[in-house]
């Protein structure tokens, strides 16, 4: 049995899964969930052809993906890490002028404090933000791009 943390803090959807997608070291293959339960605020999972402890330690680290119509639905103003990704880090409008597009969203890691944002600037850096209002605007998934309202954080 491998054990499972899942970024939402839901596990009930998860239960009734029969396969996923495992995602390690750049590459994804699905796996046969051939047992499942609840160990909240976990999970554990017995996956097809991974029999013994060694084998299932080799599957440390990585990342389970669900289809999107298996993931725990959203609250509002909540949002699959997924679909942050890549989004562009704009600047608020100032005196009617479109704001300024600083980078991109490259990932969401999880921090003890909470989640942070990881940007790559447009000049190569990476930042990393805390993923709270004080923050960040307006998230539009359809324009793509999610807005940076303090600037200060990234120095």
């Amino acid at each position: 049995m491998v054990k499972i943390k899942p970024l939402s803090g839901e596990i009930d959807h998860l239960l009734t899964l029969q396969t996923v997608t495992l995602r390690q070291n750049g590459q994804e293959k699905v796996l046969i969930i051939e047992e499942s339960s609840a160990v909240p605020p976990a999970l554990v999972m017995r996956f097809a052809g991974y029999n013994s402890p060694e084998s299932a330690k080799a599957l440390n680290g990585a990342e389970l993906l669900v289809n999107r119509e298996d993931a725990a639905p959203l609250q509002p103003g909540e949002f699959y890490i997924e679909d942050l990704k890549a989004l562009v880090v704009i600047t608020a409008e100032e005196h009617g002028e479109t704001g300024k597009i600083l980078g991109t969203v490259s990932d969401i890691i999880e921090g003890g404090g909470g989640d942070l944002v990881e940007i790559r600037l447009n000049d190569g850096n990476v930042k990393l933000v805390p993923f709270r209002n004080e923050f960040f605007g307006d998230i539009d998934l359809e324009k793509k791009h999610i807005l940076l309202k303090n600037l200060w954080v990234l120095e």
